[in-house]
């Protein structure tokens, strides 16, 4: 990723798994591995998870923490297909530097909204409101390029993809704040990333 004056450049190269994907996928994992390790599970979930401000557990660091605790396999291996498959091309669109720092944004805008509109409840873990931010990106990076999913009859154009996904989480998060899923959580990455994006002033491709 390079610069001329103000006007962003993106990257001209293209992996698979770029370096900020890799040692994610892998952080993630490890830590999941550790959660369902005896003796170390209590431990890591404690410290780890995202607790509600007023619980003696909460501490200042689980805004980063939570985003690499997952409660599944099923929980992490969505978060981490969707990461994969979304995040490559942002990444190597905007190179690294600026996608640790967008991701880790987002991931810690979801749980500020969450915090703010749920309040008190149980801890949050996962990844879901970073990983909602790159659906967000994506679709503003890629608007027209074409989503092909097992659970979709057809495939959809990514801004539609996204659009769908949005709402149905403002509905979820409206309907729904005692189902123990952080809907809000996951409409504050979205919400985070749209802002850094317009922000920064990076463009799309229209493709």
């Amino acid at each position: 990723m390079s610069y001329q004056g103000e006007s962003f450049q993106p990257s001209t190269s293209f992996s698979l798994f770029p370096p900020a994907i890799k040692h994610l996928l892998i952080l993630n994992l490890l830590f999941f591995l550790a959660l369902q390790t005896p003796g170390l599970q209590n431990i890591v979930f404690g410290l780890g998870a995202l607790w509600p401000l007023d619980h003696p557990r909460f501490m200042p660091w689980q805004f980063v923490s939570y985003m690499f605790l997952h409660a599944s396999i099923g929980h992490i291996f969505f978060n981490l297909f969707a990461l994969w498959m979304f995040g490559q091309s942002i990444e190597n669109l905007w190179g690294t530097r600026r996608f640790v720092t967008y991701y880790f944004l987002t991931g810690i805008g979801a749980a500020l909204l969450h915090m703010l509109v749920a309040g008190g409840g149980a801890p949050v873990v996962g990844a879901s409101g970073a990983v909602y931010g790159i659906l967000i990106a994506f679709a503003m990076m890629f608007p027209n390029r074409y989503i092909f999913l097992l659970f979709l009859p057809v495939p959809i154009k990514a801004k539609y993809f996204v659009m769908i996904f949005g709402a149905l989480e403002l509905f979820n998060g409206v309907t729904s704040l005692t189902t123990g899923i952080a809907h809000f959580a996951h409409l504050g990455g979205m919400v985070v990333g749209y802002i850094l994006i317009r922000l920064w002033g990076i463009k799309g491709n229209h493709e």
